[in-house]
């Protein structure tokens, strides 16, 4: 029996274990988004949220402690910055999985974890994205596609025809 046994083993080992979650909680906090299966993603969840709350905290004592698990002080200086003054009205509850299929190779269920309040984040970065690259629209490469193509199906008939 399993009593007062928390956490999944995930086949790894402790050291494996933690590293992975570390490595993985630095990736969600630095792009506020990752893919990955959903036993790692509601594991990833409990940790996320208290490292979230360190640093809704902002004392020294709070950096140290998220430092033991985050080692990258670009992301240390978001989830004290951004990060914390966005959560700063939320009480818990600040990622969300979204349960995404099965993965090609193995079958293993996938899902996204992701930052609650992203959206509108993100859709800010996508405005200014689009409006610096000036890139051409789907429908503008379409056609460039299809005017490439154009004089090379009229070569290939004058080539069979000698």
């Amino acid at each position: 029996m399993k009593h007062r046994v928390a956490g999944r083993r995930l086949d790894r080992t402790t050291e494996h274990r933690i590293a992975m979650f570390r490595n993985q909680v630095t990736s969600l906090l630095r792009h506020e988004r990752i893919v990955t299966t959903t036993p790692k993603a509601k594991e990833l969840k409990r940790i996320a949220d208290k490292i979230i709350t360190l640093g809704k905290k902002g004392t020294s004592h709070a950096r140290r402690i998220a430092f033991r698990d985050i080692r990258d002080g670009e992301v240390i200086d978001k989830l004290f910055g951004p990060i914390a003054e966005r959560y700063a009205t939320r009480a818990g509850g600040y990622s969300r999985i979204i349960h995404k299929g099965k993965r090609h190779g193995d079958n293993a269920d996938m899902s996204i974890i992701e930052l609650v309040d992203r959206a509108a984040a993100a859709e800010g970065k996508g405005d200014a994205g689009e409006a610096k690259a000036g890139k051409p629209v789907k429908a503008e490469k379409a056609e460039k596609k299809s005017d490439k193509k154009a004089p090379v199906a009229e070569k290939a008939p004058k080539a069979k025809a000698k």
